[in-house]
């Protein structure tokens, strides 16, 4: 299947078009550290990576995103990696999208939301979460909802595009 038929079949179909840009990076913080213990029980923490991906979205633009996830575990666990800080590993990062919460203990924390609209992405009236997970397996997918609230969305944005041009922000601010 060529390229351009494959593009074109996800854009009939709105849906994302990915393409792994870059290799997982393991991050640190700013002391160099690669495993973050949790403050609340040292036993467990997370490691966070990053990469970049290439999507064109429903309406046929390409980006380039940044994605990162946190890997959570305990500490004894994470070390078992052995990875480093920036170092290059197998695996991607992939989204994952719901109409249930990932945690119920806090809900509002994986909310998709649309851009600087500052909305909230539902479908049929429910609320969209949105979270992000590394996976070792070279054919995982993103697993994607698409919201139905454009009208919503697309007024936000004519009301923010508005209060610029109001307010002379200039040329150098762009949504």
């Amino acid at each position: 299947m060529g390229y351009c038929f494959t593009v074109a079949f996800f854009y009939m179909f709105n849906l994302k078009f990915k393409v792994m840009d870059s290799k997982v990076k393991v991050c640190c913080n700013d002391e160099g550290q690669v495993i973050i213990q949790s403050k609340k029980n040292p036993e467990y923490g997370h490691i966070q990576i990053e990469q970049y991906v290439m999507e064109v979205d429903e309406g046929g633009f390409a980006r380039r995103k940044k994605r990162t996830a946190l890997i959570p575990g305990k500490v004894q666990d994470l070390k078992g990696f052995g990875w480093k800080a920036n170092q290059e590993v197998s695996g991607q990062i992939i989204a994952k999208e719901s109409l249930i919460p990932f945690n119920p203990k806090s809900p509002d924390y994986d909310i998709k939301v649309a851009g600087a609209s500052g909305i909230v992405c539902t479908l049929e009236g429910q609320t969209i979460y949105r979270k992000t997970f590394y996976s070792m397996h070279p054919d995982a997918k993103d697993v994607l909802l698409k919201h139905d609230n454009e009208a919503e969305i697309q007024a936000a944005y004519q009301e923010i595009k508005q209060h610029i041009e109001d307010h002379n922000v200039g040329e150098d601010f762009s949504l």
